[in-house]
């Protein structure tokens, strides 16, 4: 079955998620092979005008690590206010090296870099609203200010952040589309399957970068 094509043009936006030391190979919580997605990136981004790249950019001592929780390992879950915590690696804490952009990451033209999960005491996956599903990141207000109305969601992880970025932007009512050859999974216990199950309910588009037009 062909891909659907995907027209770009002053009205889209390419969104960058996530591309940080510490999720590439080597990193706190690396995701397998997600270095492969960078030449994909940066072949694809210069089709773009309007270049978001996301940020990862917790606190040191972050509710969301397992290191903030006596007695629990990595990747249990607890109950948090906003609802279920996957307990994570410590990563992506200001200011260290891992949560530095990777330095193979070309995007000079990017008009705006969006650092999420900045609160001590919430979990942010989605670059448009953090975990409690209230409080907005900006980023729709900017896409909005830009007139943006399509979206190109690219980078890592697709079954957490890519996907919750993903389903936000459907929802607010952006054509959305996903380029699984430009994003890399950590595929938790089926994840990825749930992830791109409810991205399609939601009305995302999975292609690859072969759609791009």
């Amino acid at each position: 079955m062909p891909q659907p094509e995907l027209h770009i043009d002053a009205h889209t936006a390419l969104i960058v998620v996530d591309v940080q030391n510490d999720f590439l190979p080597g990193g706190a919580l690396a995701v397998t092979q997600g270095d492969d997605i960078i030449p994909v990136i940066n072949r694809i981004a210069p089709r773009f005008q309007n270049v978001v790249i996301t940020q990862d950019w917790h606190p040191a001592g972050h509710l969301s690590f397992a290191s903030s929780h006596p007695g629990y390992d990595h990747y249990q879950h607890i109950d948090m206010p906003y609802g279920p915590q996957c307990l994570w690696p410590d990563h992506c804490v200001q200011g260290s090296t891992g949560a530095e952009l990777a330095e193979s990451l070309a995007i000079p033209h990017a008009r705006l870099i969006l650092r999420k999960g900045i609160h001590r005491d919430i979990d942010s996956y989605s670059a448009f609203l953090e975990a409690d599903r209230t409080t907005p990141t900006g980023l729709l207000a900017w896409l909005q200010a830009q007139h943006i109305q399509q979206v190109v969601i690219v980078g890592l992880a697709t079954d957490f952040c890519v996907a919750w970025t993903a389903i936000d932007a459907a929802q607010a009512g952006l054509v959305t589309w996903v380029m699984e050859d430009a994003c890399r999974a950590i595929d938790i216990d089926g994840s990825l399957h749930q992830a791109t199950t409810t991205m399609k309910e939601a009305g995302v588009t999975i292609v690859t970068s072969c759609s791009l037009h």
